[in-house]
């Protein structure tokens, strides 16, 4: 019975910082999520913030970017040889270090795993952004720990251990969404006319034709009998995208991505439910 799951349920932070992330959905809005369901699915992992905050049983979770979801891979296969690396970098953090861990993409999954956790945590502003040659080359941050007290990854890589993890494009794990089952969707927040419609999402572009297919695999997903949850930018063109979606609501936030305090601030952001 649902009690005595919720019980044994580790709390798990995300141990990654991600542009977009949801943390503040799960702080604020706990209560929009579906309480029973088959699969757990989500097509834009990034930090997973809310597959950590669930837990679920079955899972099938997915994102473009094939550093992160290696990332996930060798937490999963051997959590202890990426915490190890860990602990070693965490002495030898210093700025000749990090441009030196920048600059060598070299290694095994789990060195790899290593240190894409060790910029994520240590660069500047926990930023993803690459080269056109795929090379890291975000400058280092203030922060200083590697390691950090709410880590708990032998929690994450037992977790991990009951999903299916992928390297692949968004329609192709909507696609595998069938009845009873629930999809958390948070796409890259492009809009119609900002930049002709791009946004930048790693070394791939996110475009709005590719939030039209999103929403046409999302409609069909819908009427395969999955329940879904989609969070989008709160804009008249998203709005016209999803006109046929019947709960549409406005969740505000603080926004901190933005350089200059002047461009923090409050923007709404659409939560849809299918």
């Amino acid at each position: 019975d649902n009690m005595t799951n919720q019980n044994k349920k580790d709390n798990i932070t995300p141990f990654l910082r991600w542009a977009g992330g949801k943390r503040w959905l799960i702080s604020k809005h706990a209560d929009i999520f579906p309480v029973k369901y088959n699969n757990y699915i989500e097509p834009f992992l990034g930090s997973g913030s809310v597959f950590f905050h669930l837990q679920p049983e079955m899972a099938i979770l997915s994102d473009l970017n094939a550093d992160l979801i290696d990332t996930y891979k060798a937490i999963e296969l051997n959590w202890r040889g990426v915490h190890k690396i860990l602990a070693i970098y965490d002495k030898k953090h210093s700025k000749d270090f990090y441009y030196q861990i920048r600059g060598n993409s070299e290694g095994d999954l789990i060195e790899k795993a290593a240190r894409f956790i060790y910029l994520n945590r240590t660069c500047w502003n926990g930023l993803y952004r690459v080269n056109l040659k795929g090379g890291f080359n975000v400058p280092i941050g203030t922060r200083k720990n590697v390691l950090l007290d709410t880590d708990n990854f032998e929690a994450v890589s037992n977790l991990l251990k009951k999903a299916n993890i992928h390297c692949c494009d968004f329609e192709e794990t909507i696609s595998k969404a069938q009845q009873g089952d629930f999809i958390f969707v948070d796409p890259p927040y492009t809009v119609k006319h900002n930049n002709n419609g791009f946004v930048q999402y790693n070394e791939k572009i996110f475009s709005w034709e590719d939030q039209i297919r999103l929403r046409d695999s999302i409609f069909e997903a819908s009427r395969r009998g999955a329940t879904i949850l989609l969070t989008n930018a709160e804009h008249e063109s998203v709005k016209e995208l999803y006109k046929n979606c019947l709960n549409m609501s406005s969740l505000e936030r603080a926004s901190v991505i933005a350089g200059k305090s002047s461009n923090r601030g409050k923007y709404g952001e659409l939560l849809l439910k299918f």
